[in-house]
């Protein structure tokens, strides 16, 4: 029985877009139960439809799943012992059982042309009919097969698909449901140009790949009867399948949709998983996001790292259910994720979103000691790695750009803010330069300026990072240094004498 081998699963992706969000679902479900038993994860690439083929998808669906820390046991990459693991790599062992079900009376060619299938299913929808292949091919006669074959009419294989009784099966979520065989129309199992449709190809595979529980999307449950019909026709061993729930949108209403939607609030909605990692999620943080789309770890738990939940996951647990996409929950998810990193490790994550939106080499923003510095101070405030640029990105500019407005302190004139930018500088220019030195004597200038620290810390914040709302002002300044907080400063007090003498 299937339930006393090792435990040998697989991810199956197709190269033809971006990895999403669903299949990186069913991908981390497959390697939580892999790791839960101890058995294997296999990485298999089915790329036998050629017309849909993108190359740059296999980079995107390796990079997602390394990003997630998805490690495969076997597969594409890695090698193994069931290779090759691209299915166009494999037709020789496809062609060799589909003739091995002609040869036993479990499938035919079918020489019908487009042209009339096509008429076929406009005469079916005229009359209301069931769609689908009339089996025609399946009832010719030796003849009339050799005849097609010798003017070279084109063929595809068809499975011949029991005419009577029922299939029964058992997905482990789900309640037996037999299917009528007659119902399920023969179909296509190797095609015309040579390469096998899923149905032949994914079952040869899980077969010689020694695969005994099979995680895929509940959009193929339909197909399961057929693929039981397949398996017995072969005589192999059933794996067991495990039908994972359907992803809504986040209103809970569609199927998340590959294409793009807007969502209530105006935003757009993250599909696929170079967009969430673009958008500065934390891998940590989608991990245990994705675990929570149709398995719950306990019902007071929703934060918990990947080695817990490998400890708890079980394929009983899921969820059969159709359940939303809670966007809501990832952003309190990342934020918590994102103030329990070490400040050195956030730090580096930080350095190729800052040094992409400032346009600077990743190196030269590793090397910036404003990037230590402001880190820390920052920490508490980022919902994500995306965030971080705008408050910080004063520190690594040689000319910040502001309108002189802001310099003028609520209460003050231009001559009032720049009398108190003069003494600030003054002060500053004496004072040991870090953060806990400053503080103290700047809120004593205040008090002998007549001023509210706010007002004064206000004028300086702005002068030093052209912001109103930035890291906490003497850290910003220590993260520019002394040189450069007292050229900006002094910057500020040329605009706001400028401004004066304007009137």
């Amino acid at each position: 029985m299937t339930e006393d081998r090792p435990v040998r699963v697989r991810m199956a992706p197709s190269p033809t877009g971006s990895f999403h969000l669903g299949s990186a679902r069913t991908a981390l479900f497959n390697w939580l139960y892999a790791r839960h038993t101890g058995g294997k994860f296999l990485l298999r690439i089915e790329d036998t439809d050629q017309t849909r083929f993108v190359p740059e998808s296999l980079d995107d669906i390796m990079e997602s799943l390394r990003w997630l820390g998805l490690d495969w046991d076997e597969g594409v990459g890695v090698g193994g012992p069931h290779g090759p693991y691209f299915q166009s790599e494999r037709l020789a062992l496809y062609h060799e059982w589909a003739d091995w079900l002609i040869k036993n009376g479990h499938a035919y060619r079918c020489y019908c042309t487009e042209e009339r299938l096509a008429e076929l299913r406009k005469v079916q929808m005229e009359h209301k009919q069931p769609i689908g292949y009339d089996r025609h091919c399946r009832y010719l006669s030796q003849a009339e097969r050799a005849e097609r074959e010798a003017g070279g009419r084109p063929s595809v294989i068809r499975f011949a698909m029991p005419l009577e009784g029922e299939t029964g099966f058992v997905d482990l979520l789900r309640d037996a449901r037999p299917v009528e065989n007659r119902l399920i129309v023969d179909p296509v199992l190797l095609k015309s140009d040579g390469f096998p449709t899923y149905h032949l190809a994914n079952v040869i595979d899980d077969h010689f790949m020694e695969i005994t529980h099979i995680l895929r999307g509940d959009e193929w449950l339909n197909s399961l009867p057929l693929h039981v019909n397949l398996y017995h026709a072969f005589g192999w061993e059933i794996p067991v399948y495990v039908h994972l729930p359907l992803i809504l949108d986040p209103s809970g209403v569609g199927k998340l949709s590959k294409r793009k939607k807007k969502g209530d609030d105006g935003s757009e909605q993250l599909t696929y998983i170079w967009e969430y990692r673009k958008a500065g999620y934390l891998p940590e943080a989608m991990v245990n996001f994705l675990a929570l789309i149709g398995w719950s770890y306990s019902a007071e738990t929703d934060l918990f790292t990947r080695e817990q939940a490998i400890a708890k996951f079980e394929l009983r647990d899921i969820n059969p259910s159709a359940g939303a996409l809670p966007m809501s929950k990832l952003e309190w998810m990342n934020g918590i994720y994102m103030r329990t990193l070490a400040p050195a490790d956030l730090a580096e994550r930080l350095v190729p979103f800052v040094a992409e939106d400032l346009g600077l080499a990743p190196e030269t923003v590793r090397a910036h000691p404003a990037l230590a510095i402001l880190t820390p101070a920052i920490q508490e405030r980022l919902k994500t790695l995306a965030d971080a640029s705008e408050l910080i990105d004063f520190a690594f500019k040689d000319k910040i750009e502001y309108d002189p407005q802001m310099l003028i302190a609520k209460g003050l004139d231009a001559v009032g803010s720049r009398l108190a930018l003069e003494a600030a500088e003054r002060r500053l220019a004496e004072l040991p330069f870090s953060a806990e030195e400053m503080e103290q004597p700047m809120r004593d200038l205040a008090d002998e300026l007549r001023l509210k620290p706010g007002q004064l810390f206000g004028i300086l914040r702005v002068a030093t990072t052209g912001k109103n709302v930035a890291p906490p002002l003497f850290v910003s300044m220590l993260a520019l240094g002394r040189e450069a907080t007292l050229a900006r400063v002094r910057t500020a007090e040329g605009l706001l004498k400028g401004m004066a003498a304007q009137g």
